[in-house]
């Protein structure tokens, strides 16, 4: 299926809705759901000590192309031999009963063909942020989740990490008054060789891989949709980094209660993870809102100032996304941010890089 702009409009009412409903929190269970993690890179390794941590999750296989780096995993959370998978066996998965879920931990474009082959072998999916890297696979991964009646939940961090959730609350109670203007940003110097700069890879630049935070943080904060996108993009750095994606992307939403958003990423400078929400009432900002710790909530509204570092180290963020996932598992329940999720921002990016005459 190919959405419109209304389907969009439609479906982010009903995520967003959904998406910041207060969190269930998970019961200890008498069985702990199984992971199989794809992809054994930086982000796995976060989340592997996060899932540890849970007292609903488990990690149960492994899937790999690096066997000896799976061997020594596999030892540190006790997985047989016979659950180290590589990607040529990897539909072998749908055989091990201790496997109920797979978290795709993959390079961007690999999201969809992997996510549809844990469908097809009747494991459910939380896969990493960006969904995919176009609309027309993100629609796929949906379809064949929903064949297959396994949940599909897009690792969106900060839709589960507690300072996010209370900037979200004091601006949903009205301490802020009517929202005005957001600003955003979120970016670092990147080194060279990254498969990150591979296009065929990532999908695209900055945008793909940190500035969606800003995008998908400015949707959750307003509650609503964008109606009007407008975006730039530049490389000023000629060094061989940048020869196949650009280096920064900035952008502009108006949503339509007439909220302004403004955006920034780049692959060039170490740029904070931000944002700031500027109300009639007074302003909230979030420093290191996207990272996996030192988050802290500052705010002045009303005659009230607020100054909230979260203490909560790594990989608290990885814990809270795991344990609601395997709650849902459990329970037959919607993850909070389901697969319609990860597609509303898919037709953001699209959008953003037509504005910015990049194709995509």
């Amino acid at each position: 299926m190919t959405l419109t702009r209304r389907d969009f409009a439609k479906l982010g009412t009903l995520t967003l809705a959904a998406g910041f409903a207060p969190l269930l929190h998970a019961q200890p269970s008498a069985k702990k759901t199984g992971y199989a993690v794809i992809g054994l890179g930086r982000i796995a390794g976060h989340f592997m000590p996060g899932a540890r941590n849970t007292t609903n999750s488990q990690i149960t296989a492994l899937v790999s192309g690096h066997r000896d780096k799976a061997d020594r995993i596999a030892a540190e959370y006790g997985i047989p031999s016979s659950s180290i998978y590589n990607y040529e066996n990897f539909d072998e998965i749908a055989h091990n009963p201790a496997v109920d879920a797979v978290y795709v931990a993959l390079p961007n474009s690999m999201h969809a063909e992997y996510t549809i082959r844990a469908a097809k072998a009747g494991k459910h999916v939380l896969c990493e942020k960006p969904m995919s890297t176009n609309v027309a696979d993100a629609e796929a991964m949906i379809a064949a989740c929903k064949a297959a009646n396994v949940k599909l939940m897009i690792a969106y961090r900060c839709h589960y990490e507690p300072t996010n959730l209370r900037a979200v609350k004091l601006i949903r109670d009205g301490a802020l008054g009517q929202v005005q203007a957001i600003e955003s940003s979120f970016g670092f110097n990147m080194g060279p060789n990254e498969w990150r700069t591979n296009k065929k890879l990532a999908g695209g630049g900055p945008l793909f891989d940190v500035g969606i935070y800003c995008l998908n943080a400015c949707r959750y904060l307003t509650g609503e949709e964008p109606e009007h996108i407008a975006a730039f993009a530049s490389t000023i750095d000629h060094d061989g980094r940048f020869s196949e994606v650009e280096e920064n992307v900035s952008w502009t939403m108006k949503f339509p209660s007439g909220i302004v958003a403004s955006c920034n990423t780049t692959y060039g400078a170490p740029m904070e993870g931000y944002y700031r929400v500027h109300g009639a009432k007074g302003w909230l900002e979030v420093d290191q809102a996207f990272v996996y710790e030192g988050l802290r909530l500052r705010a002045d509204f009303s005659g009230t100032q607020l100054d909230e570092p979260n203490p909560a180290r790594d990989p608290s963020q990885f814990q809270a996304e795991a344990e609601h996932f395997s709650h849902c598992v459990q329970n037959n329940l919607e993850p909070q941010s389901p697969g319609e999720e990860g597609l509303r921002d898919m037709g953001y990016i699209t959008q953003i890089y037509r504005s910015a005459g990049i194709a995509i």
